[in-house]
């Protein structure tokens, strides 16, 4: 039995990273990450030319109709890449949209959001990490009032479906009367996030919202997941590829037994966990009853595993590790972004434990 992925899906990969190292090299990150910016309109334009605008969009409205790991793919190959924009917020929009939306609201906005036309995202967390269904509070009803927190891309996002009590989802239209959106200071400038205040605005309660919140939580700690571990990988190669040219005492520093074993242990650390992130991604689609528990064990640990190897990867560069100029900063705090968006590694080794009975 082969339990890789297909040929489709590794070509998927293979044309993701090819695209983002010509279009969106290191160089373009770096201009990001100091413009505070964290939005390239044309390297968006050209992943939703690929069709990532859509990929678990339903074929009858106009996407890809892919599965849960197809996008945890694709995320993963964005994260290895450093690629900014907001395809993680806008995914899962559209998952949202495509499990609890009526028919109605598909039709308005399902193709807009496959091709492009419209860019969507999520708004679940709350005051004091507050990430779960269970946990939210925000009153459900016609018109909504209160704020959510850390919205992925809110100020450019055309539709955003909004986590409510009880639990269930919403959704509001950006440009709806009511609508603030502040910036937040967040860690990674390439994904930047925002606080959403909302005060009697107008929203459309999605049907399927309260069978949907769960699915739509646990796919989003897959992609966090698969993201972490993209962004770890990349951080080993850099760290391979530095070693090799840095030199001291007439040799590269590859040569030094005590950086060889470091950077086996990194490798060792995170390889193994690609499978972790594959099977969750899997069972969103294929096994709900272990669903919920294998993307809470995805996600709690390949971003403790992902967190160890940013730090390793610092040591491993040297003095020059901790500055701005180097590389390194850039992935780790993307790593340092999927570690805390959704809830600590914590609330999720809580919550697999509490799935197993422990």
């Amino acid at each position: 039995m082969n339990f890789d992925i297909s040929e489709e899906q590794q070509l998927l990969q293979e044309t993701i990273q090819q695209y983002a190292e010509n279009e969106c090299p290191p160089t373009r990150i770096r201009e990001l990450f100091e413009s505070k910016d964290g939005w390239e309109p044309t390297f968006w334009k050209g992943l939703i030319e690929m069709g990532l605008g859509g990929l678990v969009v339903p074929e009858e409205f106009g996407g890809a109709g892919l599965e849960a790991l197809d996008l945890a793919l694709a995320q993963e190959t964005l994260a290895y890449s450093g690629a900014p924009g907001p395809f993680l917020g806008h995914s899962l929009c559209c998952l949202a949209l495509a499990l609890a939306g009526s028919d109605e609201q598909k039709q308005k906005w399902l193709p807009r959001l496959a091709t492009g036309e419209a860019l969507g995202s999520v708004a679940l967390g709350e005051e004091g990490g507050a990430w779960q269904p269970e946990e939210w509070t925000l009153p459900a009803g016609g018109s909504l009032t209160g704020e959510k927190r850390y919205v992925p891309h809110a100020g450019g996002a055309d539709v955003i479906v909004v986590g409510v009590a009880g639990p269930g989802l919403a959704l509001v239209e950006r440009e709806s009367s009511g609508v603030t959106i502040e910036d937040y200071a967040g860690i990674d400038r390439v994904r930047p996030v925002d606080t959403l205040k909302l005060d009697g605005v107008s929203a459309e309660a999605l049907p399927g919202g309260a069978e949907a919140a769960g699915k739509l939580r646990d796919t989003a700690l897959v992609l966090l997941a698969a993201d972490a571990f993209g962004a770890a990988r990349r951080l080993i190669d850099m760290c391979v590829a530095y070693s090799k040219q840095r030199e001291q005492f007439g040799v590269t520093i590859a040569h030094f037994q005590a950086l060889k074993h470091q950077l086996a242990n990194m490798a060792v650390e995170i390889e193994p966990a690609r499978g972790l992130y594959w099977y969750a991604a899997h069972a969103l689609d294929h096994l709900p009853d272990e669903a919920p528990r294998s993307a809470a064990l995805a996600k709690s640990h390949i971003c403790d595993r992902a967190m160890q190897i940013a730090r390793d990867s610092v040591e491993a560069h040297g003095g020059i590790g901790f500055t701005w100029e180097c590389d390194v900063q850039m992935w780790f705090k993307r790593i340092m972004f999927d570690r805390a968006f959704m809830g600590q590694p914590s609330v999720h080794r809580e919550r697999a434990a509490q799935l197993a009975d422990w």
